[in-house]
């Protein structure tokens, strides 16, 4: 069994180049759609690094270029949060339930927390970590962010992450051993991503243990 199969096995990596090559000559707008989807509609679960960077890299038996995944990629990102920051402005945290699977309270809690530390800057740091880029544009809807203000910094962190993403499965793809180990380029992507919350996780486990220790000890 290969690193891929069991990654795929436990649930923990999308398989980015089957979905792409599902698309067939939808490709583009299958692009598009999962990145709206994954920007803005709370569905977080969507494999938005490994996409991108998987469709640059397999850009060729694609049958696409890289500029026409920025085409289609960037405009759907910045819609994606529009509706995000639309749906946490009309509905804030009535669209979260203590019994729900993926709209729990705590993720928007966490989003919201990101929202207060990093303003508008959260908006383009938050884009570079899953999970946190689907909720933040809720919480700054939520928190009422001046609009003007919530679509430049949109722009700015959907464009900066889209061409980013782009321009690393460019340079990858240049490598043999890569485009030939596409499912553990798509695994280091994964586990990149995740090392923000990874780390977030610990240190909130971290803290409230520490809280604990000093209630008991008072």
């Amino acid at each position: 069994m290969t690193i891929h199969s069991v990654a795929m096995a436990t649930g923990i990596l999308p398989d980015a180049a089957s979905i792409l090559h599902a698309f067939g000559p939808w490709v583009l707008g299958g692009i598009a759609l999962l990145i709206f989807i994954e920007s803005g509609v709370l569905f977080p679960f969507l494999p938005g690094d490994s996409l991108l960077v998987t469709a640059a890299v397999l850009a060729g038996p694609l049958g696409i270029q890289p500029w026409q995944v920025l085409l289609v990629g960037i405009p759907a990102a910045i819609l994606g949060d529009q509706v995000g920051y639309w749906l946490g402005r009309r509905f804030g945290r009535r669209l979260f339930r203590e019994d729900a699977r993926v709209l729990r309270p705590e993720r928007l809690h966490d989003a919201e927390r990101f929202f207060t530390r990093y303003g508008g800057g959260s908006l383009v740091l938050g884009r570079f970590v899953p999970i946190v880029r689907t909720y933040v544009p809720v919480a700054a809807g939520t928190a009422h962010m001046h609009y003007r203000r919530f679509l430049v910094w949109n722009t700015l962190g959907a464009t900066l992450w889209v061409v980013a993403m782009t321009l690393i499965g460019l340079l990858l793809g240049g490598i043999p051993f890569i485009v030939d180990n596409i499912d553990v380029l798509m695994i280091v992507i994964v586990l990149i991503s995740v090392l923000p919350v990874i780390i977030a996780i610990v240190r909130k486990t971290v803290a409230s243990r520490r809280a604990r220790a000093a209630a008991e000890a008072d």
